[in-house]
């Protein structure tokens, strides 16, 4: 969970460079659209390995899902990550909806890490040796 975190922290610092670069008509350096279509490719493969990591764990242990909220909350994430990708490569001239819901389902899935956060700190008390 910690590299998914520190993936979306400089996704948002390199968009955020992105975006101030656009606002000032300043010229792009590609190699900084590079890194954050990586760091965006690698969040998604992390956000999926979470998810398969988890259902597998949680049937593993309990032998169904659906215990706790964090399924519900890893799933939200998993879909918010899905459409950011998506509204991502959507974003052109031709296409002006696509960067405000990049936008938009970005900050999103912020409020999604943090609950997933939360609830998975829930999730991981049961594990911990009590005694």
């Amino acid at each position: 969970m910690g590299l998914a975190l520190s993936a979306y922290f400089c996704l948002l610092l390199s968009g955020s460079w992105l975006l101030s670069r656009r606002l000032g008509q300043q010229p792009q350096h590609r190699w900084v659209r590079w890194l954050h279509i990586g760091l965006g490719s690698s969040l998604v493969s992390l956000v999926l390995l979470l998810l398969t990591v988890g259902i597998i764990g949680t049937l593993g242990e309990y032998g169904s899902l659906g215990h706790s909220l964090h399924l519900l909350a890893g799933i939200v994430v998993v879909a918010l990550v899905g459409i950011s990708a998506w509204s991502g490569s959507r974003i052109h001239p031709r296409r002006p909806w696509a960067r405000p819901l990049h936008w938009g389902v970005n900050g999103s899935l912020g409020i999604g890490f943090a609950l997933v956060t939360l609830s998975g700190w829930q999730v991981v008390q049961k594990y911990l040796p009590h005694g």
